[in-house]
C-alpha cells in the first residue's frame, strides 16, 4: 500500500489506493486504518491519504543516508557558494539512483529532482557516474534496457552509453548535456568510502547555454574528494 503513492500520486482516495495496490477496497480500509495509527499515513482533506511523518522518521534511518548526508552537507553548501547553482547528492539502488540531497538555487535552472527521488541511471551526470563505477553485472543490466530518451541529447546507444561510461571512469567525472531537459547540463563526480568503493556522487547542475564543463569540473571534483574524505577515503588516485 505504502508503494501506491509516488511523486505524481501523492495523495489517494481509499478507493485509489485500493486500486493500485491491487487489493479489495475493505481490505484496503483495514490496512490504512492500521497505517493511520501507527503514523505511516496521515487523513487528509476529503478521504483522502498521504505519507505521514513517522514513515519519514524511519526512512531518514536508513544506514547510507545519515552519514552520507551529514558528511556532504559542508562540501555541498561550499560548492552552492561558489558557484550558486543547483548542488546535487545521490546513490545507487539497483538499477536506478535516488536523490539523498539537494541544493536548489533561487536563480538557478529548474531540475526535475527532489530529495528521494528516484532516476534512470543513464541520463543525469550523477547516474553517469554511479553507472560508471557500478558491477559489471549491473551495468549491462542498464545497457540491455530498456534506456528511456528525454532529449535529443539522451544517450540511448548501448554502444555509445558504454564509450560514456568509459570515458568517466578515464576522466574522472562525467557531463550530462541536455541531456534530461534541454536547458541543463550537470558535471558530476563520484565520492568513495574508506574501502575506495564508489558509493555516491556529487554534482552541479547549470543553465546549458552558458555551461563551461571543464571549468566546472574542478570544483566538483574539490566536493567530491571532500566528502570523501570526511567518509575515511584516502587521497585520489594518481595513476
Amino acid at each position: 500500500m505504502l508503494g501506491a503513492f509516488d511523486a505524481d500520486h501523492a495523495e489517494l482516495t481509499l478507493s485509489e489506493l485500493a486500486r493500485r495496490a491491487g487489493i479489495s477496497v475493505p481490505t484496503a480500509h483495514r490496512r490504512a486504518a492500521e497505517l493511520v495509527e501507527w503514523g505511516a499515513l496521515e487523513r487528509v482533506g476529503s478521504g483522502r491519504y498521504r505519507i505521514g511523518l513517522r514513515l519519514w522518521e524511519v526512512g531518514s534511518l536508513a544506514p547510507r543516508a545519515p552519514g552520507l548526508r551529514e558528511s556532504a552537507l559542508p562540501f555541498m553548501e561550499d560548492l552552492y557558494v561558489v558557484t550558486r547553482q543547483n548542488v546535487q547528492l545521490a546513490v545507487r539502488d539497483d538499477l536506478e539512483l535516488v536523490f539523498v540531497e539537494r541544493i536548489a538555487g533561487r536563480q538557478a535552472v529548474p531540475v526535475l529532482t527532489r530529495v528521494g527521488g528516484r532516476f534512470h541511471l543513464h541520463a543525469t551526470g550523477v547516474g553517469l557516474v554511479l553507472l560508471a563505477h557500478a558491477p559489471a553485472e549491473i551495468q549491462e543490466q542498464v545497457l540491455a534496457g530498456p534506456l528511456p530518451r528525454y532529449t535529443a541529447g539522451t544517450v540511448v546507444e548501448p554502444d555509445r552509453l558504454r564509450r560514456v561510461l568509459a570515458d568517466v571512469r578515464r576522466r574522472g567525472y562525467a557531463v550530462s548535456e541536455q541531456a534530461v531537459t534541454d536547458d541543463a547540463t550537470s558535471v558530476a563526480a563520484p565520492v568513495r568510502d574508506r574501502a575506495g568503493d564508489v558509493v555516491a556522487a556529487v554534482s552541479i547542475v547549470v543553465q546549458a547555454r552558458s555551461a563551461k564543463p571543464r571549468e566546472l569540473a574542478p570544483y566538483v571534483l574539490t566536493a567530491a574528494q571532500g566528502i570523501s574524505r570526511a567518509l575515511g577515503a584516502g587521497p585520489p588516485s594518481t595513476e
